[in-house]
């Protein structure tokens, strides 16, 4: 059996004493974006930026630095730093978050030709066993001498680098956020094959590989699965306006955010219920009708709101 989600963790999350000063409260650095994926660390950034004291943003994607500087006239919170300065900053930071916006493959819809019987001219869209183009190679790389160098801090594992990288990098008390592909595709496993039909099965399957690693390991979905070696919740709510594009890397800027100042399975169980809480919050004024942004904006109110 599985329990629930507890509202009772929400008082176990770190308050800022009211005296406290500057860089007491959270410092974390984000790295993603690509040509491809301008927006989705800024998302992750937007929400970050409201949680912690600073929000150090950098991207190995040249291109991601000009959009970068732009949006600083809209959202000053945070610094931008160059890619040669990334380690220094991840040694400053409290947590960590690499990959929403990193790429697998140079497009989104890479394909590869496969042979038929039937039709010789069909495409599949790539999948696991197809190689990783030079933006998927370089997404690996990075993460494989990233995690490895520094496998003390508390890292956030998304997006990019999750669809890329091998289950040996994983660093031990690390948080990963995969959906169901993503799961899969890291563990080399499938789901389906496995018969694994029930949130309980599948809670046993993300533990037994939280155990196998030493991580907090959030499979997201209509009920989110949160598990640590130790601990495993079921995270219900949530509508379908979640599944659009960005809210993972929403997701993925409030995990981190917490995690500056809170152990990982706290961390990563109550983001997940503030992002589905503050998504229904939106559903009951909008229905589906809103989209990360709006997610991002409301998550503030909502975790005010949810711990006070």
């Amino acid at each position: 059996m599985v329990d629930t989600f507890d509202k009772a963790l929400l008082k176990k999350l770190y308050k800022p004493d009211e005296n406290s000063s500057g860089e007491e409260n959270g410092q974390v650095t984000i790295i993603g974006g690509s040509s491809l994926f301008h927006g989705a660390p800024l998302l992750s950034l937007k929400v970050a930026s409201r949680v912690v004291d600073m929000v150090f943003f950098t991207s190995p994607e040249p291109s991601v630095g000009a959009v970068a500087e732009q949006i600083k006239s809209k959202l000053l919170s945070f610094i931008w730093i160059p890619w040669e300065d990334v380690e220094a900053y991840i040694q400053k930071s409290d947590a960590v978050l690499i990959g929403p916006g990193m790429m697998r493959y140079r497009s989104e819809n890479k394909k590869s030709k496969v042979k038929n019987q039937n039709d010789k001219s069909k495409f599949k869209i790539l999948d696991a066993d197809k190689p990783l183009d030079g933006e998927g190679r370089k997404t690996r790389e990075i993460t494989k001498r990233l995690l490895l160098k520094f496998p003390e801090k508390k890292w956030v594992i998304d997006a990019g680098s999750l669809q890329t990288m091998d289950e040996v990098y994983i660093p031990s008390e690390s948080i990963l956020t995969p959906n169901v592909k993503e799961f899969e595709l890291l563990f080399k496993l499938k789901t389906q094959n496995l018969k694994l039909k029930s949130t309980i099965q599948k809670s046993k399957l993300v533990q037994e590989k939280a155990r196998q690693y030493n991580c907090t390991i959030v499979l997201k979905g209509p009920e989110t699965i949160v598990c640590s070696p130790n601990e495993c919740v079921i995270v219900k709510g949530g509508n379908a306006g979640m599944t659009k594009g960005g809210t993972g890397d929403v997701l993925a800027g409030l995990t981190v955010a917490l995690l500056s100042k809170n152990n990982p399975f706290l961390a990563a169980s109550v983001a997940s219920y503030i992002a589905k809480a503050a998504a229904d919050e939106l559903y009951s004024k909008v229905g589906t009708n809103y989209n990360a942004d709006d997610l991002a904006d409301k998550i503030p109110k909502t975790l005010q709101k949810v711990t006070s």
